[in-house]
């Protein structure tokens, strides 16, 4: 059945999460002003300019196009984004920052292409699944090649390195997969892979295991890997009930490292305190739940796996970062959506949720 207008309950959520992520992040630039060589003119402009507006506008379109096309060319799609990812490791090309190289910078502005990856990377899985169909619980139609898609695009992200975003993008893997009716035995084999691999990196990768260790016990280092854990539970704990105020926080300013990144979320509770973060943490809940009802009710197969999919992408990602401020979940380093610093991050999830949008205009009786 044709859907003349989208979900507009669904179109709500996101427009609560976009004014609420402005609003944030505007307190949260306040920080730069005391750090050196921070430039928040620049900064603002990536945010809004690059980010929200042209995000805004891709939203418009892709709410617009026929999500089956998507279908179409989701092989070439996936292709293209591993090319673009890879292209991070281009002298002059790709640009590093912290240790990793995970952007291309052209004509002064960076662009971080694993963003685009994900979501290439959930069309090209959603489509497949969708045109084996029955033969999902056929190991040859369902795990390897869902394996196989996951270790092509882990050896560019992982390469970087990104251990965030890979585990972001395995996390909606395994979800589309779980969605597609997989055998039971092929999703705990899926989990034993991953257990497996996750052991060898942890020891492959001496940061990973320092994160695992300041997320265990983060004063063991608190002036070290347990630095940012520990400020953050500073911020969370000044918070209280009703936080500070906007533009009050504290600890955004010299404390907090990343405090419009990944750190971002420390604000929030600091300046809205409990209550505040509860509200935030619901919109991303009611987020979660508007999306997987308009899946659910998908005219298609594909267009089921791809809601299902783009849903985990974004939810999944906000609540790690949001945990890993809390000290429930390790360090990640990758951004709150809606929220945090990154033109190219907004950029993609407006992209993306545009796509949503118009899986909402053709739903079933």
């Amino acid at each position: 059945m044709h859907r003349k207008n989208v979900d507009k309950i669904f179109l709500i959520i996101v427009g609560l999460l976009v004014l609420s992520g402005f609003f944030i992040f505007s307190s949260a630039s306040l920080g730069l002003l005391t750090r050196e060589g921070a430039r928040m003119s620049s900064i603002m402009f990536n945010q809004i300019a690059l980010g929200l507006v042209l995000g805004l506008t891709a939203m418009f379109i892709t709410s617009r196009v026929h999500y089956t096309h998507y279908r179409k060319y989701a092989f070439y799609i996936f292709v293209f984004a591993l090319i673009l990812t890879a292209m991070v490791f281009v002298p002059f090309l790709g640009m590093e920052h912290g240790g990793a190289k995970r952007w291309i910078k052209i004509a002064g502005q960076t662009f971080q292409p694993s963003e685009l990856l994900k979501l290439a990377f959930v069309i090209y899985l959603s489509a497949w699944l969708a045109s084996v169909k029955g033969m999902i619980k056929n190991l040859k139609y369902g795990f390897f090649p869902l394996l196989g898609m996951i270790v092509i695009s882990g050896a560019v992200i992982l390469k970087q390195p990104d251990t965030g975003t890979f585990l972001v993008l395995a996390i909606a893997g395994f979800c589309i997969f779980f969605a597609a009716e997989a055998k039971w035995s092929h999703l705990f084999g899926l989990v034993g892979v991953a257990l497996a691999g996750a052991g060898g990196w942890i020891m492959m990768k001496p940061y990973v295991l320092q994160r695992i260790v300041a997320f265990l016990n983060p004063s063991a280092d608190s002036l070290g890997a347990g630095y940012q854990i520990k400020q953050s539970l500073i911020a969370v704990g000044s918070g209280e009930w009703f936080g500070r105020g906007f533009g009050k926080s504290i600890q955004k300013f010299n404390y907090l490292p990343e405090p419009i990144g990944d750190s971002i979320f420390a604000v929030t509770a600091e300046e809205w305190g409990f209550v505040g973060s509860v509200l935030l943490i619901s919109l991303f809940l009611a987020f979660a739940f508007r999306g997987f009802q308009i899946a659910s009710k998908s005219d298609s197969t594909f267009g089921r796996l791809l809601a299902v999919g783009i849903v985990i992408l974004i939810v999944s990602q906000s609540f790690i970062n949001m945990a890993s401020m809390l000290g429930i979940f390790p360090l990640t380093g990758i951004p709150l959506l809606f929220v945090s610093h990154g033109g190219t991050a907004l950029f993609i999830t407006l992209l993306e949720v545009g796509i949503i949008l118009n899986i909402s205009r053709y739903q079933k009786r």
